[in-house]
């Protein structure tokens, strides 16, 4: 079978990564990437134990201990008083709950891991191939390129991010909704920032606008996520370059280390948060989607990556099978459609939930902390198994 995937971002690679690991030169997969170069832009980001298990799984483990860092725990403060609200306990405890390690990693150096791995299991990415247009029918599928050029396969999957032209072929095109909050990305060099300056795993959460922080790259670099309801999106992008003094104000006579941290950035990226409500199914005849291109995920789980992740072995153990490309897409999708749903629902529930004082916010996570470990069974001990 020859399967194309189009997107070589973390989804794409994850599913070619995970298709190969499963059914060896049964499939020749090939990573059709719009990019003349394979790089992945971006910060940092997190990476569960419902996605780390799955990577460990595909021989990525050695990888991702060298590239990750395993925070202990994660802390959510009130911005006024840096108050604690809420802390989940990781590192060992991760591990023995969940069956995999919670880690800090940036994006690059996952992206590089998976596109190594890849090229071992002997997949193939070819670069400057941006998608003009997609048919079908019972034979297989037609890919015609921008640049004239057409490529056949059995099957495709669109793993090409927000404004997939995979979905649109599919279901014809969307009607992002604004979410009326803007997220502000930035990577600051640990050797910038004071001596003893507090830099542990935070969320930090006040009226109308939160902050996270959590080191990347052994400590080297500290990754920041601060977002602010705001009226004016622009344009759907998160690697539009902003005003780093618009992101000071927002978080004027905030805690310790927030000000430091906006100080030392040499850029912030500013990210309009759009949102898609799910779609009822991902696939049609031998198409089939798969991470953001099915699902975008709002940041405020952290479970972009990850639900990528658990797309990609979802979809290979189903092809694994064998049978119909048709069926085996078809039981994917029933696979994975309420669980994703279920994750975007609770990121939006975070998105208000960190908005709110701590007054009002804080016996909802004294409720979250009664609960212990068991409050995130259903996320970082599911997926696919």
């Amino acid at each position: 079978m020859k399967l194309a995937i189009v997107g070589a971002g973390i989804g794409g690679l994850a599913a070619a990564v995970e298709i190969r690991t499963r059914l060896g030169d049964a499939v020749e997969v090939m990573v059709l990437e719009r990019a003349e170069r394979l790089e992945e832009a971006g910060a940092a980001l997190q990476l569960s134990p419902n996605a780390t298990r799955v990577l460990f799984g595909v021989g990525l483990g050695e990888a991702l201990q060298a590239i990750g860092s395993a925070p202990e725990r994660i802390e959510i403060r009130a911005a006024a008083g840096a108050r604690l609200l809420y802390t989940n306990p990781l590192g060992e405890a991760a591990v023995r709950r969940w069956g995999g390690p919670y880690l800090h990693v940036h994006r690059a150096d996952l992206h590089a891991a998976l596109l190594n791995r890849l090229i071992e299991l002997g997949g193939e990415v070819r670069t400057g191939a941006a998608l003009g247009a997609v048919s079908q029918d019972a034979a297989g599928v037609t890919l015609l390129l921008e640049d004239g050029s057409m490529v056949a396969a059995d099957a495709v999957v669109g793993a090409d991010g927000l404004r997939s032209t995979v979905r649109q072929a599919l279901f014809g095109p969307d009607k992002p909704r604004f979410s009326g909050q803007i997220a502000w990305r930035a990577l600051v060099p640990a050797e910038r920032l004071p001596e003893g300056l507090k830099l542990s795993p935070t969320v930090w959460t006040g009226l109308g606008r939160h902050f996270v922080h959590y080191p990347v790259r052994r400590g080297t670099q500290i990754n920041l996520i601060a977002v602010v309801d705001g009226a004016e999106p622009g344009e759907e992008s998160w690697r539009a370059k902003g005003d780093r003094a618009v992101l000071a104000a927002a978080f004027a006579g905030w805690p310790s280390p927030i000000p430091e941290l906006i100080q030392a950035a040499d850029d912030a990226w500013r990210w309009p948060i759009y949102d898609r409500p799910p779609l009822p199914r991902w696939s049609v005849g031998r198409i089939t989607l798969l991470g953001d291109a099915a699902h975008p995920m709002p940041p405020y789980m952290a479970q972009g990556a990850a639900q990528a992740i658990e797309d990609a072995a979802a979809l290979a153990a189903r092809l694994a099978e064998g049978g119909a490309i048709e069926h085996a897409f078809r039981r994917y999708e029933a696979d994975r459609l309420a669980r994703t749903a279920r994750v975007q629902a609770a990121s939006r529930r975070n998105a208000s939930l960190f908005h709110l004082p701590g007054l009002l916010s804080r016996p909802m996570f004294a409720a979250a902390g009664r609960l212990g470990l068991a409050n995130l069974d259903w996320l970082y001990g599911g997926g696919p198994a």
